[in-house]
């Protein structure tokens, strides 16, 4: 128990107080937690590339913290898996667009009135959200406001892991000064993010970008040429796929909206291809969302070429598919990252609601959607956005991806320097606490900073 001496007392109560408090505002999260003997979590994501980057950062805090963690929030099976129990399936957040999120609006609102009562009881020392900044924004603020209603001596510190793309947008610069508002540190996964989020007055560490985190499944060597994949010794060679086939992994996305939407175009996409290469085999990668598994199931009966279902859940199994593959076509999204590390040659393409599409068109500040352009500032990587993602342009651009040996070419080279761009340099583990055994991952790196952040 805290004592108060009698030089102590010399000065007025109130000031002592004041001074008291600044004291506990300096010390780290996990001192804090300390008091408490355990350090309560509230972390939220609303995607699936969401709940991946979650998962992860919760098993860096178990292996990093000194104390037990308790989670609560909202999650996918990832994030399950590390002990979380969701306050609703997290694909009711899972909605992208200005246009598409109006019919979800009720539901949205009522699905934030719950996860901020439930944080406000779960008491946390530290609230992280992962990306999804339309519902984590609106989350952080509002339980700030709160605190400030409550008038809270010792308010939890907010995370928000992925900061908000203001690059890509007009004006977006200028936005970033109103989050330090609400946000206490953002985690970064691009380079040059850190600094011109310090530059708006926001806390920022660089710690990476997640996909790093796969690297150690990215021991296949492509060649240029698509004949030559090996798929000896995978977790794919199972599927026994005839060693003459033409294969193509499809990424159709992680969200309902956007799998009704691409998979139709699509699948006449691969109609049309198969006339130019009749052994044509796809690979459909289902992301973990039940709303996705369930329409992909059903479109299979009206999908024109032989198709092998592949589960999400296993990182080897997703790389060993695209070593069996000889091009991909993907919904723009991570996956495009994940598919210039693994080397597969691929084709990224986007359609949304016509006004959402409009918007983009006006708002937008640069040429590409897909990260690997924008980090080369180059179309390495084709892309087939809003009218041009048509069945025919699809099958047209697939075609000379499969047959161009320097278009391939090239998408492989350039993986190399995306890799050096994407990959933070040691000098954040400066900032990280101590701890022998401390591997760089981009989970351990966040993780790391939660522990020891103590708020200026």
């Amino acid at each position: 128990m805290f004592r108060i001496s009698k030089i102590q007392l010399c000065f007025p109560l109130s000031t002592f107080i004041k001074r008291f408090s600044s004291f506990q505002a300096t010390k780290s999260v996990i001192d804090k937690a300390a008091i408490d003997g355990e350090l309560r979590v509230f972390i939220v994501s609303g995607e699936v590339s969401g709940d991946n980057i979650g998962s992860r950062l919760m098993a860096s805090l178990k292996k990093l913290s000194p104390l037990p963690l308790r989670f609560h929030g909202v999650g996918g099976s990832l994030m399950s898996k590390q002990g979380l129990t969701s306050l609703f399936p997290m694909e009711d957040l899972a909605v992208m667009g200005a246009w598409e999120l109006l019919p979800h609006l009720y539901k949205f609102r009522m699905n934030l009135k719950e996860t901020i009562d439930a944080a406000s009881k779960f008491k946390p020392h530290v609230v992280v959200t992962v990306d999804s900044k339309g519902f984590s924004f609106r989350l952080l603020k509002e339980l700030r406001g709160r605190y400030n209603q409550q008038r809270l001596e010792n308010r939890p510190v907010h995370f928000h892991y992925v900061a908000p793309s203001f690059w890509a947008w007009r004006g977006g610069e200028s936005r970033l000064g109103g989050l330090s508002e609400f946000v206490d540190h953002l985690f970064c996964i691009l380079p040059n993010e850190e600094s011109v989020c310090k530059e708006h007055g926001v806390e920022a560490t660089f710690v990476g970008h997640p996909v790093l985190e796969d690297a150690s499944y990215f021991s296949l060597v492509r060649t240029f040429k698509p004949q030559e994949s090996n798929l000896e010794g995978s977790s794919f060679s199972k599927y026994s796929l005839p060693s003459d086939s033409t294969v193509i992994s499809i990424l159709p996305g992680s969200r309902l909206q956007e799998v009704a939407r691409m998979l139709p175009i699509f699948s006449k996409a691969m109609n049309l291809l198969k006339d130019s290469f009749p052994k044509l085999v796809t690979l459909i990668h289902v992301a973990s969302n039940s709303q996705v598994d369930h329409y992909i199931g059903e479109s299979l009966c009206e999908w024109p070429v032989p198709a092998i279902l592949v589960p999400s859940g296993s990182t080897q199994l997703k790389y060993d598919t695209f070593a069996a593959s000889q091009a991909a076509l993907c919904t723009s999204g991570t996956v495009a990252v994940e598919l210039q590390l693994a080397r597969l040659p691929s084709l990224v393409a986007y359609r949304a609601h016509f006004l959402t599409e409009l918007l983009i068109r006006y708002k937008a500040k640069i040429p590409y959607i897909s990260l690997p352009n924008i980090l080369l500032d180059s179309p390495i990587i084709p892309e087939a956005l809003f009218q041009a993602c048509n069945p025919s342009n699809l099958a047209s651009i697939l075609e000379r991806l499969l047959l161009d040996e320097k278009m391939r070419e090239n998408q492989v080279v350039a993986a190399e320097k995306l890799i050096r761009l994407l990959n933070p340099s040691e000098r954040g583990m400066r900032n990280s606490i101590s701890c022998s055994d401390f591997e760089y991952t981009p989970s351990n790196l966040a993780a790391s900073t939660i522990l020891s952040y103590a708020k200026r």
